[in-house]
């Protein structure tokens, strides 16, 4: 990571901080302000909830039907061997540990090093203003 992106990425932030916390208190100090802060806050936090509830039923129903394939997909492989009108039914087997292809695990781990990486060389970097 370039040392000059990490510093403007920094110094936004920092602005980007401080003009929050300047708005906060122009919020604080005047009532009118606050109350009409307060109503597009709840505004759009009402608007988000309802965005984030309709992809979570979207999600769910999904992922109900990638199961339900699945599951059909199992059954029918093991009806081709066996008769359909057999009462006795076999658990179905999940596996105890999650699996996920060799190099998806690869592509994970690379990045938790790298966000590790990133963690350190932030805290460094704070802990050389602070001392500046």
């Amino acid at each position: 990571m370039n040392s000059n992106n990490l510093l403007n990425l920094l110094h936004t932030g920092f602005r980007v901080s401080l003009g929050a916390t300047a708005s906060l208190m122009e919020t604080v100090q005047d009532p009118q302000k606050r109350a009409q802060s307060l109503s597009e806050l709840t505004n759009e936090l009402s608007q988000k909830a309802a965005e984030w509830e309709e992809k979570g039923e979207v999600t769910e129903q999904e992922a109900r039907r990638f199961i339900d394939a699945m599951l059909q997909q199992r059954s029918s492989s093991g009806s081709s061997s066996s008769t359909r009108n057999s009462t006795v039914t076999e658990p179905i087997a999940t596996p105890t540990k999650p699996t996920a292809a060799p190099n998806v695990q690869q592509e994970i781990e690379a990045l938790t090093t790298q966000i590790s990486a990133i963690r350190t060389e932030l805290e460094k970097l704070r802990q050389s203003e602070s001392n500046s």
